[in-house]
């Protein structure tokens, strides 16, 4: 039924050219976000980069990526340890100062075994603790 109407060939071309442009989707996607990641480039360079690549797609990727394709992976390794920086500081303001609350009562009743606190203080400490 379909056979006859597209041959097996032009399937194959179909494909590779619908792959042929994911692909330059993706190096448009990974150049711009190179360019807008860049902190030494100014915003004139940035410009200029942009519409280099908008103008004349095809060349202005290739200059891009023969410029500063070298650098693309040391401005992503470093975006990428920035990031894990926030997050490893942003988790240890949550979770706080990191003592549980069995850590804490043992150090409440190492206290109280060495006479440093009575138990009226021991079970208000206790009761904050778990409170």
């Amino acid at each position: 039924m379909f056979a006859s109407s597209y041959p097996l060939l032009d399937l194959f071309w179909t494909m590779l050219w619908i792959f042929l442009f994911i692909v330059w989707i993706w190096l448009l996607v990974a150049i711009f976000s190179d360019i807008f990641r860049s902190h030494d480039l100014g915003g004139v360079a940035k410009t200029l980069w942009v519409i280099f690549v908008f103008v004349i797609p095809f060349i202005g990727i290739l200059v891009y990526l023969i410029a500063r394709g070298g650098s693309m992976q040391e401005r992503a390794q470093a975006s990428a340890q920035d990031r894990q920086k926030q997050f490893d500081t942003y988790i240890k303001q949550t979770a706080g100062s990191g003592t549980s609350a069995a850590d804490e009562l043992a150090k409440l009743a190492d206290l109280k075994a060495s006479g440093a606190i009575t138990d009226a203080e021991f079970e208000a400490q206790k009761a904050k603790v778990l409170g």
